[in-house]
């Protein structure tokens, strides 16, 4: 029997039972479905967290000075800690696994434009900055290190500040009064959604050249005047996480003398780490709905498994017919596995368009949350279920072929008539 002749056969068997063999191909499209949109709600979750934790900053670590829990070099605990603008300099010289160590201030200042004024906060750091803390340009551009090299009176907006000092007028150009002192504007940053923060969202404030902020706005006694608020550090890799935070505190311990070990004297908001175990969860999750949706998928298999050993009993004497007519045992093994085949990657086909088409369907139509970048199904989704309905589709297919191809011509004719 050529290929053409065995597919027709097969599916005329097949519509003769219809219901059967909708069954079959229910189980199986059920497991596709499901492991499509588990796999794909986990890898939206994945890539949602990501981006939410890339809006606050690129794989940061804020450093904030704190009170020694420790004593070291004859100095009592309990001392309070002060980080200063020379600092940030030491650290980078010293702290090789560090891509960036940057200083930060911000005070809240009296900000007026010709339109309108409020009190503003006011944040000073390196050009970097921008980078580090995701701060996309609508207009314009931040400000660079020329700027910062000659102090320059420049100023960048945050998009609703921009909209609270200027309404919808331009304001690139425009100049402001912070504390009655001219900046002029150079830019404008794009809106964002920001979900955590240390001193206030990005959009409500007004970013100016660290060089400029602590000599225009210090910090007011009894603060020293060369003090920071913070120090922002940027490991090189992922790798050189835990080298670079070691580095930093060390630095950092010999210069302001406590103990390196003191984590009350130097605090650090990690958010490398947090980017680490969220990533190790959301993994988890996706695995785990994998592993569930798979489990359909192979109980889907069972069951085609299941019907087409039904399907061979009822068949019996067809079979015996078949064989004693000259069918070989390869024919009778070929038309059960082909049939079994047939069924499953049917059913596997449909299930794959209902949910990539459900995937897209409810990423068009439905608002996701910030944390969650939809359904992503991508190919690796599609590869995965592909190679897993090939292997369903195999085992379900190979033992009932097997059972087919083995019945006795003569108690077939016999098994048949005496029913």
């Amino acid at each position: 029997m050529v290929f053409r002749d065995l597919f027709a056969d097969t599916v005329r068997t097949l519509w003769s039972h219809k219901l059967r063999t909708f069954l079959s191909m229910f189980g199986i499209a059920w497991g596709i479905v499901s492991i499509t949109l588990m796999v794909a709600a986990g890898e939206g979750l994945r890539v949602g967290l990501q981006k939410q934790g890339e809006l606050f900053g690129k794989d940061i670590m804020i450093v904030f000075a704190g009170r020694t829990s420790l004593q070291a070099g004859g100095m009592r605990s309990g001392r309070r800690v002060i980080w200063l603008d020379r600092d940030a300099v030491a650290v980078q010289q010293e702290a090789t696994a560090c891509k960036y160590v940057m200083p930060e201030l911000g005070n809240n200042s009296p900000v007026r434009s010709l339109y309108n004024s409020g009190n503003i906060l006011i944040t000073g750091s390196l050009p970097p900055f921008a980078e580090v803390r995701t701060l996309p340009v609508a207009e314009g551009r931040f400000y660079d290190w020329q700027d910062e090299a000659e102090g320059r009176r420049v100023v960048f907006l945050g998009s609703d500040t921009k909209k609270q000092l200027f309404g919808t007028r331009n304001a690139l150009g425009e100049t402001i009064e912070i504390r009655g002192i001219p900046y002029v504007v150079i830019g404008v940053m794009r809106e964002k959604e920001q979900s955590s923060s240390y001193d206030g969202f990005d959009v409500r404030k007004v970013f100016i050249p660290f060089s400029s902020m602590m000599r225009d706005l210090p910090n007011a006694p009894p603060k020293p005047a060369n003090s920071v608020d913070r120090l922002l550090v940027v490991p090189k890799s992922w790798e050189e996480h835990e080298a670079c935070k070691l580095q930093v505190r060390r630095t950092l311990a010999r210069l302001h003398d406590f103990d390196p070990r003191d984590k009350e004297a130097a605090g650090i908001w990690d958010t490398v780490l947090e980017a680490k175990a969220n990533e190790m969860i959301v993994g988890g999750m996706k695995y785990f709905l994998g592993a569930v949706g798979v489990t359909t998928l192979f109980l889907g298999g069972i069951g085609v498994m299941n019907v087409m050993l039904v399907a061979v009993r009822e068949r019996t004497r067809e079979i015996g017919v078949r064989k004693a007519v000259g069918a070989t045992r390869r024919a009778i093994l070929g038309q059960f596995f082909v049939e079994t085949l047939i069924v499953v990657f049917l059913s596997g086909g449909v299930g794959m368009g209902i949910g990539y088409g459900f995937c897209a369907l409810v990423n068009n139509i439905i608002p996701m949350p910030p944390f969650f970048a939809g359904l992503l199904a991508d190919w690796k989704t599609g590869l995965l279920v592909s190679v897993l309905l090939g292997s369903v589709a195999i085992l379900s297919a190979m033992y009932p072929a097997q059972r087919a191809a083995a019945v006795d011509p003569i108690e077939a004719l016999r098994y048949e008539a005496g029913g």
